[in-house]
């Protein structure tokens, strides 16, 4: 890392000015700010982790620092001086920087700005202060509830109940490890990458800077998938020499899970820039799938499938621990209108199944209008579909993951002691014969 570390802090407040001022997604503001700045490997993680931790924990920041500055300066007066305030604050509280590194870096970036320099005076006094007593006052904080929106907060409550609701957030909470999928030999890379392995040939990492950098990455020996990913297209059962639909398939985890446990996949992805990135995928792994660029509205494939997976575009509440600043990007109108979507595909993807056949329904969210209801409207509209209910043999023994109604659905709260894994709903869906 450069001496100073200020590059990295540099391209990590512009990730959190997009992120919190313009709205942008966390991983297309990294993707940007951490190439144009041209930083090292050690400066990109630095960066990244200031930028991902701060939103993890921006309602404690945000209360952290209003407890010190109770009215804030106007953001069109002070520039970018709120961001320079949560980010020194995360540093000291969260990543344990030396209180002299991080107060001083604070200070040189509020410098460097024409707006924020005129309250450089109030930028160093409040970080002195969160270095005295941040770690005392965050240790006092309901760190769940203040990092979970009160939109999200109502929502889970209703949905679950408030315990767990407080273990979602309390989840939420804490980096992901990361989960790779493997083709085969699972307990060999297991001992080779010295992870854990869990059910479905899921290998678990506790931590790695740079995927690419691991052994079997250029050999096309695993993916990167989380654990729950992995379940649903486990929903179909045995789906070796038979012809699988796989609609909205990019980036591509389950459409590579499917071709590697012998389908003949046809994968369905409408954004071109997505299936230029599952096709990558799937040279690297040596996997193979006929890919089609289509609006899945629009497919009419020569004759209907067996087996038709719909991984349903979502709000994606399900994967906030890999993307702490969906909480801070979305409200219950997103949902409303992911749920209006999602009903209009899973039509459509009802008439690509044939008599006989399994429709598997997943999202990766939280929310009920885009799992259980928006399966129980699909039933009543199309009486030859019926539920069929998952197994404990469907998801490894894990009886925990199946819903009173009869359908996967996992939690961020579930293998916690494990380091937890996304939520995900997904549903089987059989049509009659007749």
């Amino acid at each position: 890392m450069s001496a100073s570390g200020l590059p990295a802090r540099l391209a990590a407040l512009s990730v959190l000015s997009d992120v919190l001022r313009r709205r942008r997604p966390l991983d297309a503001a990294l993707e940007q700010h951490l190439s144009s700045a041209q930083l090292d490997s050690r400066d990109a993680g630095f960066a990244r982790a200031i930028a991902s931790e701060t939103l993890r924990r921006f309602g404690q920041l945000d209360r952290l620092i209003a407890h010190f500055v109770p009215k804030p300066p106007a953001p069109h007066k002070a520039g970018p001086t709120l961001e320079i305030l949560l980010a020194g604050a995360c540093e000291l509280v969260f990543l344990d920087v030396p209180a002299h590194a991080a107060v001083d870096a604070a200070n040189r970036l509020a410098q460097r700005d024409a707006k924020a320099v005129h309250f450089r005076p109030l930028v160093n006094a409040v970080l002195r202060r969160v270095a005295a007593e941040g770690k005392s006052i965050a240790a006092g904080q309901d760190a769940g509830r203040l990092n979970t929106p009160d939109w999200l907060w109502a929502r889970w409550c209703q949905t679950y109940d408030e315990a767990t609701a407080r273990a979602i957030a309390t989840a939420h909470l804490v980096p992901p490890p990361l989960d790779l999928s493997v083709k085969a030999g699972a307990q060999a890379w297991a001992d080779k990458l010295q992870a854990r392995l869990l059910p479905n040939n899921v290998l678990r990492l506790a931590e790695c800077e740079r995927v690419d950098s691991l052994p079997g990455y250029d050999d096309g020996a695993w993916w990167v998938q989380d654990f729950a990913a992995s379940l649903p297209a486990r929903l179909l059962g045995d789906v070796r020499g038979k012809s699988v639909i796989d609609l909205c398939a990019a980036p591509g985890g389950k459409t590579m899970q499917l071709a590697a446990a012998g389908a003949n996949v046809t994968a369905v992805e409408r954004a071109p820039e997505r299936l230029a990135r599952l096709k990558q995928n799937l040279a690297r792994t040596k996997l193979s799938a006929v890919m089609i660029e289509s609006d899945l509205r629009d497919f009419s494939p020569p004759e209907a499938a067996d087996f038709v997976l719909l991984d349903a575009p979502c709000t994606a509440t399900g994967t906030i621990r890999r993307h702490p600043d969906l909480p801070w990007l979305k409200s219950a109108a997103d949902v409303t209108l992911g749920a209006q979507a999602a009903s209009e595909l899973l039509d459509h993807a009802a008439g690509l199944v044939a008599p006989g056949g399994l429709l598997v329904f997943a999202v990766c969210s939280l929310e009920r209008e885009e799992g259980i209801e928006q399966v129980e409207a699909f039933l009543a509209r199309h009486p030859q579909f019926a539920r069929e209910k998952v197994s404990p043999d469907d998801v490894s023994g894990m009886d925990v993951l199946i819903s009173p109604q009869g359908d996967l659905r996992t939690l961020p709260c579930h293998l916690a002691a494990l380091g937890g894994m996304d939520g995900f709903y997904a549903a089987k869906l059989r049509r009659g014969s007749g």
